[in-house]
């Protein structure tokens, strides 16, 4: 009999909500199956109240999302090696379910091809999922599972594989699209993603832009995830098409301002290592219905 995939999960924290970090770890405690594990990073802050069973990891500062993350997994051995596979949780999240583990671990034995799964992401109240929550272009139905080009980066499973293969998340990038350049690279060494209408975090329905630092880090991010994984003339047109995109938006003008200056700022300074993505991969990405362009 074939052992149980062993799961571990990453939660980050600001320390600014601890019962809801609390409610989430009950709900990991609560699933079927192996027990998941679970380590909690604190972000410049101080971890207290947690259950006696959880890891913990202190940072002396807040290294930003991806690298948080990236704590998180090296406390689960070199590369999370210790488990094989990781949740990555928003700490204000919550698992309604007491079978998402169990599903994880059928959807990755299952496909051995398989290397991260997003998950649904619904509101507690309403049960609704937002359309910027489904990770495809066409997002009209949030209950259609399909394979999809990038994930959602407090609600997913990944492989350890996967992160031993291509590298960790990019923590350069401290806010948004960071799992993008991860799905870039995860694809482009031939692993596949899988978004899961059954597989459900909820989590309270947010705008994106709450965060001070959204506008500048979405611009800045967007360039060096082109600069980093994108052949050379596919660069221009990504970052082309986004730039139009956010104009006709109309966002307000501090806003607006923001975002022009994370634009330069991401042409202006270094991206990080430089792996554009074997052309069969564009194809792939196009096939699956989202072209690196968009």
């Amino acid at each position: 009999m074939s052992r149980a995939m062993k799961l571990g999960a990453v939660i980050i924290t600001m320390g600014n909500r601890p019962d809801d970090l609390l409610a989430l770890i009950d709900s990991v405690a609560k699933q079927d199956g192996e027990p998941v594990e679970v380590v909690v990073v604190g972000q410049g802050v101080p971890v207290t109240g947690v259950p006696d069973w959880v890891r913990t990891v202190e940072l002396p500062e807040n290294l930003g999302i991806p690298g948080g993350r990236n704590v998180g997994v090296e406390a689960f051995g070199p590369g999370g090696t210790d488990v094989d596979a990781l949740l990555f949780l928003d700490d204000d999240g919550l698992l309604p379910r007491t079978d998402t583990a169990e599903l994880v671990r059928e959807a990755f034995a299952g496909d051995p091809k398989l290397g991260i799964i997003s998950f649904r992401i619904a509101d507690p109240e309403t049960g609704q999922t937002q359309r910027r929550h489904v990770p495809r272009l066409r997002a009209s139905d949030p209950m259609r599972s399909s394979r999809v080009t990038t994930f959602l980066g407090g609600a997913n499973a990944v492989r350890t594989a996967v992160l031993a293969e291509v590298g960790p998340l990019p923590a350069e990038f401290f806010y948004a699209h960071e799992e993008t350049d991860l799905a870039w690279r995860a694809l482009d060494a031939g692993w596949m993603i899988d978004y899961r209408s059954d597989m459900v975090l909820f989590h309270p329905t947010t705008a994106p832009s709450r965060h001070a630092v959204y506008h500048r880090m979405v611009a800045r991010n967007r360039v060096w995830l082109a600069r980093r994984n994108l052949p050379a003339p596919l660069v221009p047109v990504y970052v082309g098409v986004w730039l139009l995109l956010t104009l006709a938006r109309r966002p307000a003008p501090a806003a607006l301002k923001a975002w022009f200056g994370g634009f330069k700022e991401g042409w202006a300074t270094p991206c990080g290592p430089r792996r554009p993505m074997k052309w069969r991969t564009v194809w792939r990405l196009t096939r699956l219905g989202r072209p690196p362009v968009i």
